[in-house]
C-alpha cells in the first residue's frame, strides 16, 4: 500500500469516528432536554459554544493561511523582521476578546437569574410537592401530601411544576436528572430547593453527579413523568402498600447498602423530611473506609473512618494547661 492510499484510509476511519461520535451524542440528556429549565439551559449552553467559535474559527482559519502565505517558495510574501506595532492589531485582538467577556457574562447572569432553582415555574397548575432525601447509596423521594414514599424511582405528573426540597441523610451528594434541568446540590442538616417541569410523557435518567463513597455507582433513579389520569391511579396503587415507612424503618433504610431496586411505602408521618432536616433523627452512619464489600470476621471489629493526620479515636489526649488571656487578668 502506497503512503497516499495509507493517509486516505487514515482519513477516512477518522471521518467514521466522527460520525459515530455525532450519532451517539443522542445519548446527552443535556442536548435532548424534555423540560422548559433543560430547553434554556440547552440554549445557553449553544449561545455560549457559538459565541467563543467566533474567536477560535477565525484564529484556526488566519493561523492555517499564515503558514500557507509565508511559506518558503512564496516570494510574494512580504518578510518585516523590523515589524513592532500596529494600531489594527492591537485593536482587534483586544476589543473581541473583550467583546466575547461580555456578551458570555450577560449570558451567565441573565441565565442565572432566570433559572435559579427555587425559583418557581409559571404554570396554570398548582405544583407538586417532593422531598428528596439522598441516602447511601440510594434516594429517597417522600411525597408528603400524598402520604407516600418512593425509593429510587420517582414518578411526577407530566406538565405539571413539580417543587423539591432536599437534604441528605449523611455526606453530601447532588440530584440530577439531564434531560429536565440542572443539578442540585443535597447537604446534611441543610435545606436546598428545585424546581422542573416534565413537557411530556416520558422516562428520564437521574442520578448523583458527586462522588459520595463505595456506592456512588449504582445511585441511579428513573423519572417517570406520567399523565395526570395515570398519576391518579399510580398514587392509589402506592397507598395501599403495606410497608411503612416510619421513623424506626426511616433509620434502618438509612444504613449503607448498594443497587437497591425501586421501592413503595406508605408515609408514617408527613414530618419525616422536618425531623430529617433539623437532625431529630439521627444521621446516617456514611460511608467508611476499609473494605466494604466484605464482612468482617466474627469477633471482629468493623472497620473505623479515620481522617489522616488526624489522631485515632484511642489515642492518648494532649490538653494544654488553661491559662487566662491578658485581657481576662485582674
Amino acid at each position: 500500500m502506497t503512503e497516499w492510499k495509507r493517509r486516505r484510509t487514515a482519513g477516512l476511519r477518522w471521518i467514521v469516528l466522527a460520525s459515530v461520535a455525532l450519532t451517539c451524542s443522542g445519548c446527552i440528556g443535556v442536548l435532548h432536554p424534555k423540560g422548559p429549565v433543560g430547553n434554556a439551559e440547552k440554549l445557553i449552553l449553544i449561545n455560549s459554544v457559538a459565541i467563543m467559535l467566533t474567536i477560535v474559527i477565525p484564529t484556526i482559519v488566519v493561523i492555517l493561511f499564515v503558514a500557507w502565505w509565508f511559506r518558503a517558495s512564496n516570494t510574494r510574501a512580504k518578510y518585516q523582521p523590523t515589524f513592532v506595532y500596529s494600531g489594527q492589531v492591537e485593536l482587534i485582538v483586544w476589543a473581541i476578546p473583550l467583546l466575547v467577556i461580555l456578551l458570555l457574562g450577560g449570558i451567565a447572569w441573565i441565565g442565572s437569574h432566570d433559572l435559579d432553582p427555587p425559583k418557581p415555574l409559571v404554570a396554570d397548575v398548582k405544583p407538586l410537592e417532593v422531598q428528596v432525601v439522598s441516602l447511601d447509596w440510594k434516594w429517597l423521594f417522600l411525597y408528603p401530601e400524598q402520604g407516600i414514599a418512593t425509593v429510587n424511582q420517582l414518578v411526577i405528573p407530566a406538565a405539571t411544576p413539580v417543587h423539591f426540597e432536599l437534604t441528605s441523610s449523611s455526606v453530601m451528594n447532588a440530584f440530577f436528572v439531564p434531560q429536565l434541568g440542572g443539578m442540585i446540590y443535597t447537604m446534611h442538616g441543610m435545606r436546598t430547593n428545585l424546581n422542573l417541569l416534565a413537557n411530556a410523557p416520558g422516562e428520564f435518567h437521574g442520578l448523583s453527579s458527586n462522588y459520595s463513597g463505595n456506592g456512588f455507582s449504582g445511585m441511579h433513579f428513573t423519572v417517570r413523568a406520567v399523565p395526570a389520569a395515570d398519576f391518579a391511579s399510580w398514587l392509589q396503587t402506592a397507598q395501599q402498600s403495606t410497608e411503612v415507612l416510619d421513623d424506626a424503618a426511616y433509620v434502618a433504610l438509612s444504613h449503607p447498602s448498594e443497587n437497591v431496586v425501586p421501592a413503595i411505602y406508605k408515609l408514617g408521618s408527613p414530618q419525616l423530611f422536618h425531623s430529617i432536616v433539623t437532625q431529630v433523627l439521627p444521621p446516617g452512619p456514611g460511608p467508611v473506609t476499609g473494605p466494604m464489600h466484605l464482612a468482617p470476621a466474627a469477633g471482629a471489629e468493623p472497620p473505623k473512618a479515620e481522617m489522616p493526620g488526624m489522631p485515632k479515636a484511642d489515642a492518648p489526649r494532649m490538653t494544654a494547661p488553661a491559662t487566662a488571656s491578658p485581657g481576662q487578668e485582674g
